[in-house]
């Protein structure tokens, strides 16, 4: 989708659905809205899904439409995603951190990025609303077809063992949510590499809350500042 002036940027956004649901029309308003309010023109990837399709095809679809876009246009271009497609858009940063075409930034929304399962707010939270912690498990066992891989940034971004590179990053979290400590520990290891990094939790919401973005004012407010954000680094500026 396209603004209807020229465009300012690209944003090429990853949807969630835990790597299994999902798709354009799923998260059709979201990006028509992202676009309507920054004029940027939104790219939405309609990747493999598990359990058909295994990893690494949904990582290799995220990166091949991160390279086509981005190698055949001269603007700016932010990757964003929510859950699933968090993961994804972060993945994509990781693969192209020493590239010379690299995302302006990256918003990741409630992202899965790989914190141990058993531990911190898998625990606190494993039976939140929305998304459980045995959601989570289920969902990267389909993905992966067995034994989720360990040490592979595609497929868990926090394995990575250097986050020097990576894009200016912006991160929203859900208070209630089994993945809201993914968030932070990231964006630390980012900021400690030398990089832009900010992890945003937002008080008193569930993992999807932009679902509720017209109905729950907290969700209105997030939504609005994940596209003021996305805005914010499209511009070349640090939102921080």
């Amino acid at each position: 989708m396209r603004s209807s002036a020229e465009p300012l940027g690209i944003v090429l956004y990853y949807h969630g659905g835990g790597y299994v649901l999902g798709g354009l029309d799923s998260h059709d308003s979201i990006c028509a809205e992202i676009c309507a309010t920054t004029g940027y023109t939104v790219i939405s990837v309609d990747y493999r899904l598990a359990p058909e399709h295994r990893h690494p095809a949904q990582f290799e679809d995220a990166l091949a439409a991160f390279r086509a876009i981005a190698g055949a246009s001269s603007l700016p271009l932010v990757l964003a995603g929510d859950s699933a497609g968090g993961n994804l858009a972060a993945a994509v940063s990781w693969a192209t951190r020493t590239d010379l075409l690299k995302p302006a930034g990256q918003v990741l929304i409630y992202p899965a990025l790989g914190a141990d399962l058993t531990r911190g707010t898998f625990v606190t939270h494993a039976n939140a609303p929305m998304l459980t912690t045995a959601d989570m498990r289920l969902y990267d066992e389909l993905r992966a077809g067995g034994t989720p891989p360990t040490g592979d940034p595609s497929f868990t971004p926090l394995a990575a063992d250097t986050y020097a590179g990576l894009p200016p990053t912006l991160v929203f979290t859900a208070e209630c949510d089994p993945l809201s400590g993914d968030g932070p520990v990231y964006c630390a290891r980012i900021t400690e590499a030398g990089g832009q990094a900010r992890c945003i939790e937002e008080k008193g919401l569930v993992h999807g809350y932009l679902r509720a973005r017209h109905s729950v004012a907290r969700a209105r407010d997030s939504f609005g500042r994940i596209v003021d954000g996305i805005a914010a680094l499209g511009r070349g500026n640090w939102p921080g």
